[in-house]
């Protein structure tokens, strides 16, 4: 029996674009309509998962309504050369009416039940003449310029600016730990310096002290021994008084 065909609606339907620099977090988005009367689970999936973060990557469309996918290109190098290979799919089944759990659902799911559609990735690098015209527009906006619009597209801009927001809070800390680590790795490298210096100035005053110890020892056999030599004179001078009154 083959698959059921997708419910949903997919705005982009084949292909997710990416536009560079590729040297920061790149956002595209990913609309996903439900036109059913039926409430509907979803996920994401990429064959790179390490190189994009989705958010969210699953949850259920209530019917008749419709939810932006926020898809993150996390920075690389690009090679314009280098055609992408990456892919996504999303998948999704008819909620049933009386689903509490989720996750449930989809480990007891038939195939038959799933619906999926794939999307390829494609990147693009801006031209300089989009760079200028971008820039002289950003310059000739007037102060009076109506904002009705800028407020009709505010939703969808300010959840990609909160992803990735949250994407560079996480990238930061990343740095702020490798910093930390560094600095524990500094410190563990000074003292060890330390012991072992303060390891060289004990040998050194074990030395001195040893040596210190040799020469009094070597002054005192030195006196003893002028001790002696001193007795036996004196000895020797009183036998020689005592012989000589014994001749006379």
């Amino acid at each position: 029996m083959a698959r059921s065909e997708q419910v949903l609606l997919l705005e982009p339907q084949h292909e997710l674009k990416f536009r560079g620099p590729f040297t920061d977090v790149v956002t595209t988005t990913l609309k996903l309509s439900n036109p059913t009367d039926r409430n509907v689970c979803f996920k994401v999936k990429t064959t790179a998962p390490r190189r994009y973060c989705v958010r969210p990557n699953s949850g259920i469309i209530d019917a008749g309504t419709s939810i932006n996918v926020s898809v993150m290109l996390q920075p690389f190098d690009y090679d314009p050369n280098e055609k992408s290979k990456h892919k996504f799919m999303v998948q999704s089944l008819l909620a049933p009416y009386d689903m509490t759990d989720m996750e449930g659902v989809w480990k007891e799911a038939k195939p038959d039940d799933l619906m999926d559609s794939k999307l390829r990735c494609a990147f693009e690098m801006p031209l300089e003449n989009d760079k200028t015209h971008d820039s002289d527009s950003n310059k000739l906006v007037s102060p009076s310029t109506p904002i009705k619009s800028e407020l009709t597209s505010l939703p969808k801009s300010a959840s990609a600016s909160l992803d990735d927001g949250e994407v560079k809070k996480i990238m930061e800390e990343c740095k702020r730990l490798q910093m930390e680590v560094q600095r524990l790795r500094e410190e563990n490298k000074q003292i060890r310096e330390d012991d072992g210096l303060r390891k060289r100035k004990v040998t050194v005053m074990a030395a001195h002290s040893s040596s210190s110890s040799a020469t009094v020892a070597t002054g005192m056999r030195e006196e003893g021994l002028s001790t002696r030599i001193l007795a036996l004179c004196v000895l020797f001078f009183v036998l020689g008084v005592i012989i000589g009154k014994l001749a006379l």
